[in-house]
Order: structure tokens, then C-alpha cells, then sequence
């Protein structure tokens, strides 16, 4: 039975306005919040109470002595009282493991993220092109062994 009334959660933010009832909600159920905390962009949420988060690092590349950017992917636990959609720039904050892949939620959403469909978009299509160009290259390959 979560609590209608948010509650301290140890981190000096904007509770929630909305209620839930969802008690894998830091601020109106039981989760405690602790160790690290990121910022990044929701990739997905299809899933539910389920978000994929995204964001960027550099990685130092010994050999060269220069970076390179990755990027990571976390799969966080998304309260009804936040409710992130795709697009929207959130905060994440450990907790204890929710599921296999889950050790994380949403305790702030930040704003959106200008430009997120155009980017979206443009990985859908360079995957469809190096898809095709595969397809190509096997066909190629197929051709010449029967000529051969």
C-alpha cells in the first residue's frame, strides 16, 4: 500500500506533483534511493513502468591518446507519477535491483530533447542502408560463385 503523500528521498529535488501507487516509486512507495546518479535522454518506453535511457561518454583510447565517444544504455524503472516519454532529457538514481536488468529510476524529468526524432531517424536509416549494402554484397559474392 504505497503512500499518497511523497516522501524524502535524499536527494534535494521537486517531488513529483502527481500521486501513484506504485510502490517501486521513490518518492510515493517503498525504494530507497543511493550511489550513483546520471543524466540522459529516454530511448525507449514502450515497456511498462520500463525506460531505456541513453547517454553519451568518452572513452581514453590508450594507443592513440585520444578519445572516443560510446554511448550507454540502461534499462530504469519509470513511476506513473513521472511518466518519461521518448525524447524527454531525465535524472536516474541507483537503487536496489528491480528485475535481471533493472537496477535504476527516474527521479527527475528535466525537459525535452531538441532535435531526438531527427537523430532517431537518422540511426533507423543508416541501419537500413547497411543492411542493404549487405544484401548486396551477398548477392554479389552469390553471382560470382555461379559463374565460376
Amino acid at each position: 500500500m504505497a503512500r499518497s503523500e511523497s516522501r524524502n528521498i535524499g536527494i534535494t529535488l521537486e517531488a513529483p506533483k502527481e500521486a501513484c501507487n506504485d510502490l517501486n516509486c521513490p518518492f510515493h512507495g517503498t525504494l530507497s534511493i543511493r550511489g550513483r546518479q546520471f543524466t540522459g535522454t529516454v530511448a525507449s518506453a514502450k515497456m511498462d513502468k520500463t525506460a531505456v535511457i541513453e547517454f553519451g561518454r568518452l572513452f581514453f583510447l590508450k594507443k592513440y591518446e585520444r578519445y572516443e565517444k560510446r554511448r550507454t544504455k540502461l534499462k530504469v524503472h519509470n513511476p506513473d507519477c513521472i511518466n518519461a516519454k521518448e525524447g524527454d532529457v531525465v535524472k536516474i538514481a541507483e537503487s536496489r535491483p528491480l528485475s535481471k536488468t533493472k537496477s535504476f529510476a527516474i527521479v527527475q524529468k528535466l525537459g525535452a530533447e531538441k532535435g531526438f526524432k531527427e537523430k532517431m531517424q537518422a540511426r533507423e536509416s543508416a541501419k537500413i542502408e547497411a543492411k542493404k549494402e549487405e544484401i548486396t554484397k551477398k548477392e554479389e559474392t552469390e553471382r560470382a560463385d555461379t559463374r565460376s
